[in-house]
């Protein structure tokens, strides 16, 4: 499917779905928790259903309702899955629920779809071997799913560069079920946020480390502990906004994004910052969980932004970025080239379709001002965030911009184009295109 879109902009009030990782991390660890939590405004997406799915193959009991997930959690007794543990496109899911695989007491055979069974996962392997489980990726020469897990968790000492904090979090979440204490080292933590979010969230289900070092560095947690039922409300989802706000600072719009915390754990309410850095025209009201936006106005470059901590960001924010005077610069990029794609490397050359000229290294882009954009086909390369930023990039450009594959979005944002049309956007969803 493409998607379809041409200059145009965007009006009214939008409020963007869940947060996937907040409610991955929520569903994950009910399953785990003794007694029944209720998750409220779960993110219904691709990736969230992969939790939930993978959840129930551990023996979870999930009821499904309207607007909350209800999840009678296995008080520490994970069961060994009867088949296979499919985790679909999700990362997150795949790192966590190979942490989880660790408390069975069978073993467990966990794959997921061709991007998954590309995306490095022996980091992590590495370190549930050293904690005293067994683990073992299937193929030889290879650093990727799908992987075979046994347990138990022993515990004991373990050191992670810090370059993913999905490794780091994954033993986080799975350490208080060990059989001893557990110690994290992390060399250079990156993704800091998420890590932060994965610490909240235990901590909401009844689970305190035993040491925090305060710096992401070093942390220790206890062993033979359980997790406790809660009832927990999923935040809006950071990432996911930031594709409507791009679309109103790049179009004549005047937006209003509600329903978001400006004090929440997700690093990428970074992007706020960053647009108003270029100069966006944007009113955060705090207290009242909203901000407007009026667009249209050029936006300046000449600045540097570090992505360490907000990888997910850099689709939008280049997206962002060909809207400027000026280059914009982009820094700390070597783990965005390791999630569903690499990232800079497909946003480079499909906004170059585009007529954007952008400059790349192992960990930076520039992205060189003064250089309008045109419609033309581009691909999404099955990556959800690449394809609302491409559809957005059309919004502004001149002529007709199809994106190729652009139903993946429904990965982390369900109904994204709809709620874009409800505002104006009048972006069209075609099975075929007749370009020449």
């Amino acid at each position: 499917m493409y998607s379809k879109s041409q200059k145009g902009r965007i009006e009214g009030e939008i409020v963007v779905p869940g947060s996937k990782s907040h409610t991955i991390r929520a569903v994950l660890l009910a399953a785990m928790a003794e007694g029944t939590s209720v998750i409220r405004n779960p993110l219904t997406s691709d990736d969230c259903l992969s939790a939930l799915k993978a959840a129930q193959s551990f023996g979870a009991d999930v009821e499904e309702g309207e607007g909350f997930w209800r999840v009678k959690g296995l008080s520490g007794h994970i069961k060994t899955p009867e088949n296979y543990v499919d985790t679909g496109n999700s990362g997150t899911t795949t790192y966590f629920v190979t942490g989880m695989a660790t408390l069975c007491e069978g073993y467990t055979f966990i794959t997921g779809d061709h991007q998954i069974r590309r995306r490095p996962i022996k980091p992590l392997i590495d370190g549930l071997n050293q904690l005293g489980a067994e683990v073992h990726i299937t193929r030889p020469d290879s650093e990727a799913p799908p992987v075979v897990i046994h347990g138990p968790l022993k515990g004991g000492s373990v050191t992670f560069s810090g370059f993913s904090s999905q490794n780091v979090s994954t033993v986080l979440l799975s350490a208080p079920m060990a059989l001893g204490e557990t110690e994290i080292h992390v060399e250079a933590p990156l993704e800091k946020p998420y890590l932060q979010m994965t610490i909240d969230w235990m901590k909401r289900f009844g689970v305190s480390l035993l040491k925090n070092s305060g710096d992401y560095k070093y942390f220790a947690v206890a062993p033979n502990q359980k997790y406790k039922a809660t009832d927990a409300v999923i935040p809006s989802d950071w990432s996911g906004v930031a594709f409507p706000l791009v679309c109103a600072v790049t179009t004549p719009s005047k937006a209003v994004i509600s329903g978001v915390d400006f004090n929440d754990a997700q690093g990428d309410k970074a992007v706020v910052d960053h647009m108003i850095a270029m100069g966006a025209e944007i009113e955060k009201n705090v207290e009242g969980g909203y901000m407007t936006i009026t667009g249209g106005k050029k936006l300046k470059g000449g600045i540097e932004i570090n992505l360490n901590d907000t990888p997910d960001a850099l689709p939008a924010l280049s997206v962002a970025a060909c809207y400027c005077d000026e280059d914009v610069k982009f820094t700390g990029l070597a783990h965005v080239r390791v999630k569903e794609t690499d990232r800079v490397a497909v946003m480079e050359k499909e906004l170059s379709k585009m007529g954007a000229v952008i400059e790349t290294g192992s960990d930076y882009m520039i992205v060189k001002g003064k250089n309008a954009l045109k419609g033309t086909v581009v691909d999404s390369h099955d990556d959800h965030r690449v394809a609302m930023a491409l559809t957005i990039a059309g919004m502004f450009a001149e002529g007709v911009t199809y994106v190729k594959d652009a139903e993946c979005a429904s990965v982390s944002f369900p109904g994204f184009y709809e709620a874009m049309n409800r505002m104006g956007a009048e972006i069209a969803l075609l099975d075929e295109i007749d370009v020449k």
